[in-house]
């Protein structure tokens, strides 16, 4: 896979006090998981299994794809125990998730009304270390266009 630029979060990024505009495989079957509507990004039980995430080292770095403003994807990279710029993967019920409201807020994700799932590959990111890409998806359909047509208008329109 080719390297790419990737911009980290930091913790205090996905606080309300800073209102700074920012700028992010088995074949088997599908890894996926979803966005709730708290603005979690929420693995299941089985794609938490799949991706073989260790229970004991659950902090990942987060980020995006450099420059640009619309999230599509996000990248998550485990980081050390000590790292303060990583977040932590929770255990709930049924699922881990990872808190990340402001952040995807000012990416342009509007998962309170909207529903997204998204897919995850792995990649190489560093020596030894494996990276995992979650590719969002939007559930809704996208509108009819309902604007003028475009180009040119027939001579002879059609008689029924």
């Amino acid at each position: 896979m080719k390297a790419k630029q990737i911009r980290f979060f930091s913790l205090d990024e996905n606080s309300e006090a800073k209102k700074t505009k920012k700028k992010s495989a088995v074949k088997s079957a599908p890894i996926t998981g979803y966005i709730s509507p708290a603005g979690k990004v929420v693995f299941p039980n089985k794609s938490a299994v799949q991706l073989g995430i260790d229970t004991e080292n659950n902090r990942f770095k987060v980020g995006t794809q450099d420059g640009k403003r619309k999230i599509k994807s996000l990248y998550l990279i485990p980081g050390a125990s000590e790292d303060e710029e990583a977040f932590t993967l929770e255990k709930a019920a049924k699922s881990y998730s990872l808190s990340l409201p402001f952040i995807l807020q000012r990416g342009g994700i509007d998962f309170g009304d909207t529903k997204y799932t998204f897919t995850v590959k792995s990649f190489d990111y560093e020596e030894g270390v494996t990276g995992y890409e979650l590719k969002l998806a939007n559930q809704n359909p996208k509108p009819e266009y309902t604007g003028k047509p475009r180009g040119r208008k027939r001579q002879n329109p059609i008689a029924e």
